[in-house]
């Protein structure tokens, strides 16, 4: 037997053959076509790269005050709010769409990264640390409050994809450095689709593996000679692109990773590949090993990501309601300072370290215990902690949506006076009324999306102690099950109190 066909049979072993999805979105009339289609991508980055420069030129030409600056308007309240809910209805689609990547495009046509992304850095740390960092900047700074600054943001982002993906190879700066990735990758894990192959037997009989390493075909150049005779040059010319983040699709699992960029489907010759429906939340508690990943519950990288998350939701949303300026007062005084930065970087330690540190030090050694293991505690905490991810993902969600929905329409006004400023008053004069749904319909909804990201937490983490300990899930799995609970209750209470409005003229 040939090494290919041991690792055909390898993977094989590891993923039977799937039956064919409920719902293909590559299988449908029109939106199957249109994703087919090469220039998708393009089509849907062109736009938001439009929309972007908009944003930096009123940022940092427009009105200083934020409710009336398109890029604190819509990036902190209109952006965010979109995000979170198509990440939930459809998945990655943002990553798809990203409109950092189109100049990385352009430049690629000039020149072409030549390393590999250094093996020390191959985690997501750095990732963790720039989330961190932005989840800081935001409140020190009141990016709510400050276009220019928001702006000044922007460009960075853009600055970094750039410089990081024109010297080194295979979309690293989506893999290993971009936190809104990882936001998205980790909240994907939610989403009811997933890009997959349809049929691995057709993929254990395929050689060239396109999907992964793409395809090239000759090209038949012009070329003159030194002697002005015109001859005919042969050159290998790559056609398709395959998955720049080393994801091998018969090997792959969820949607971690998953830029949703359909690389691999413009790249597989037998049209192998699908968009397809799937159990949300189900690659939480697979523990196969995953192409690009490796297994899950080992990646204490991943489990840094996931607790990040879910604390970072639960602090980002306390930032915004009154008892936070109670605690900060406090510290201030214990402190004897009035600068912002130690006492926000106290909080941050607190919320992101100490915290999480305590809580899930004691659920792990909770379920080691009650399940007489010897495990070690950084075991169990790192496969238990994506237990974490519903919950967090629905924090996130409720908070999110809260301003979004509150505040849709808030963007006409704005539009109308950018456009008035310009000297084009054709959508007439800014109507600085217009608001969204009523608040308290908004905390209805906010309350049933807190429920059910603990009914999804509650669910991984008994499918982890079912798999762990078979004769006695429920006595293992229940520091986990009061942990999410704890966490919920939190949650509530704070999306309960009145909350700052921020980058809006809509009282709290």
């Amino acid at each position: 037997m040939t090494s290919a066909t041991k690792g055909q049979a390898a993977y094989l072993a590891r993923h039977p053959n799937r039956t064919a999805p409920a719902v293909d979105l590559l299988r449908l009339p029109l939106l199957g076509r249109l994703l087919h289609w090469r220039g998708v991508r393009l089509a849907l980055q062109a736009p938001l790269f439009l929309l972007a420069t908009v944003l930096v030129w009123h940022g940092l030409f427009g009105p200083e005050l934020a409710p009336k600056n398109l890029a604190t308007l819509l990036t902190w309240v209109h952006y965010r709010g979109l995000l979170v809910l198509v990440l939930l209805l459809a998945g990655n689609f943002f990553c798809l769409a990203c409109p950092l990547l189109l100049p990385r495009e352009l430049a690629r046509l000039v020149f072409r990264p030549a390393w590999n992304w250094p093996r020390l850095l191959r985690n997501k740390y750095t990732a963790i640390a720039l989330f961190v960092s932005i989840l800081f900047a935001y409140e020190l700074l009141g990016l709510w409050a400050a276009p220019r600054w928001t702006a000044w943001l922007i460009v960075g982002y853009f600055g970094a994809a750039l410089v990081v993906d024109a010297l080194f190879k295979h979309a690293s700066f989506c893999k290993w450095v971009c936190p809104i990735g990882q936001f998205n990758f980790l909240s994907s894990a939610i989403s009811p689709l997933e890009v997959s192959v349809r049929d691995t037997k057709v993929c254990a009989g395929c050689r060239t593996k396109d999907c992964i390493r793409g395809s090239a075909a000759p090209a038949i150049l012009p070329v003159t000679s030194p002697d002005d005779t015109s001859r005919w040059l042969p050159l290998p010319l790559v056609t398709k692109r395959g998955c720049e983040l080393a994801l091998f699709l018969p090997m792959k699992v969820g949607n971690m990773d998953c830029t949703f960029c359909l690389d691999c489907v413009h790249a597989c010759p037998e049209d192998n590949v699908s968009l397809a429906t799937r159990l949300p939340g189900a690659e939480l508690w697979a523990d196969a090993s995953r192409s690009g990943v490796g297994r899950l519950h080992q990646r204490k990288d991943l489990a840094a990501l996931a607790i990040v998350f879910t604390f970072g939701a639960l602090l980002n949303a306390f930032a915004m309601v009154s008892p936070v300026y109670v605690v900060q007062e406090w510290l201030s005084r214990s402190l004897h300072t009035t600068e912002r930065a130690p006492v926000l970087a106290i909080l941050f330690a607190f919320g992101l370290v100490i915290e999480p540190a305590v809580l899930l030090g004691w659920a792990s050694w909770w379920t080691r215990r009650a399940g007489g293991s010897r495990e070690k505690l950084l075991a169990v905490c790192t496969r238990y902690a994506f237990s974490l991810v519903p919950l967090g993902f629905s924090i996130w969600l409720a908070h999110y949506l809260f301003h979004f929905l509150t505040g849709v329409l808030t963007v006409v006004p704005v539009t109308q006076n950018a456009l008035s400023d310009l000297g084009w008053p054709g959508l007439g004069e800014a109507n600085w009324e217009l608001g969204g749904i009523q608040a308290g319909t908004v905390r209805v909804l906010e309350a049933g999306v807190l429920g059910l990201g603990l009914a999804g937490s509650w669910i991984v983490g008994l499918r982890l102690a079912r798999k762990d300990y078979p004769d006695r899930p429920w006595r293992t799995a229940l520091p986990w099950l009061l942990l999410h609970a704890l966490l919920w209750a939190c949650a509530s209470w704070i999306l309960a109190q009145p909350m700052d409005m921020r980058a809006t003229f809509l009282g709290g």
